[in-house]
């Protein structure tokens, strides 16, 4: 027998992201494809010369994902609007640059104005923590389109940073050190898979730690390159980990030649208990679940190794976690 009956309903003993839904591999499949035919496209934010200045601007779209679906299951709506931004900005801020704007897109079938308003609240306090302004947006209402209570969102951001300056891959090389920054949660990936594992029981009992919004890194991320590349460049990778995990977010900041990889060493920090809890839940594969979930690290950054400890004390909760070493390919955990 391949299932087993988990309140009055027969579920799978091992369940993947694929299964619930999300095909990680066809999603970087369609990315390969575009890139034949927009070759800038595919970093964390893409960039725009300011013709005449000194300057590149930098932009990033995104959403929120089915962690709406929980918001609408447990009816909290207020912190929706923070992962909102930081799926954006989080992105912007891995090229090195600063979030100046954004703009927000909220889709409903009935708009409510109370549900709507916390929403946009918590958009407003994602850019207070970004250091951008919310300068506009678009509320859609397309009844028959949403079923009633529901909504969708999307988020724009643009940044900036001074050509020459920017995070870019040709600078890693064998030796550098990876640093993981602590992620406040699953952040706003891999909740088709937390809903097909968890009943809505479940769901509120973890909703403290499911519900709790993305973490933004931009100020203090934006503090250490201003710190540690003010004469040298010693920050040179930075990747948000989030669909795809470890294996296709710091594989994407990797230089594109062969002989140089990053060995991640899952030993080197403590995963919370929220997502221990998943995997046995759903007897996911090790496999899987790293590259579903952030397991605890929400953003790496690939520093040289003289400074490595100084950028590691740096930000509170850092850990080292991994290294770039020769004759690796991609991106291994062990």
């Amino acid at each position: 027998m391949h299932g087993a009956f988990y309140y009055g309903r027969l579920v799978d003993m091992s369940v993947t992201y694929k299964e619930a839904g999300v095909n990680i591999d066809a999603g970087n499949e369609f990315v390969k494809r575009l890139k034949k035919k927009f070759p800038k496209i595919g970093g964390f934010g893409g960039l725009f010369p300011i013709v005449g200045t000194k300057y590149n601007l930098v932009s990033s779209t995104d959403g929120v994902g089915t962690k709406l679906k929980l918001a609408f299951t447990l009816n909290k709506h207020n912190s929706v609007g923070i992962d909102l931004v930081a799926m954006n900005v989080n992105d912007i801020v891995c090229v090195g640059a600063k979030p100046l704007f954004f703009l927000d897109y909220f889709a409903c079938g009935k708009l409510d104005v109370k549900q709507a308003e916390q929403v946009v609240e918590g958009i407003a306090k994602g850019c207070e923590l970004s250091g951008s302004q919310l300068i506009g947006g678009e509320t859609a209402e397309m009844p028959g389109f949403y079923e009633d209570g529901e909504y969708d969102l999307a988020g724009f951001a643009v940044g900036i940073v001074e050509k020459g300056k920017e995070i870019i891959r040709n600078r890693i090389k064998s030796g550098d050190i990876v640093i993981g920054l602590p992620s406040s949660g699953p952040h706003s990936n891999g909740y088709s898979l937390i809903r097909k594992i968890f009943s809505d029981n479940e769901l509120e009992k973890y909703s403290r730690q499911l519900l709790a919004p993305t973490r933004i890194y931009v100020k203090e991320v934006l503090s250490a390159i201003a710190k540690f590349n003010s004469s040298k460049r010693n920050i040179v990778g930075i990747a948000h980990i989030t669909g795809g995990g470890f294996c296709d977010k710091v594989g994407r900041i990797l230089p594109q030649k062969k002989g140089i990889g990053v060995v991640i060493e899952k030993k080197l920090w403590r995963v919370p208990e929220i997502f221990k809890i998943i995997q046995n839940k759903g007897n996911v594969s090790e496999t899987d679940i790293y590259r579903t979930l952030n397991m605890g690290i929400g953003m790496v950054l690939i520093v040289c190794s003289e400074v490595a400890s100084k950028v590691e004390k740096f930000f509170k909760g850092a850990k080292v976690i991994g290294h770039v070493k020769k004759g690796e390919v991609g991106v291994k955990l062990v």
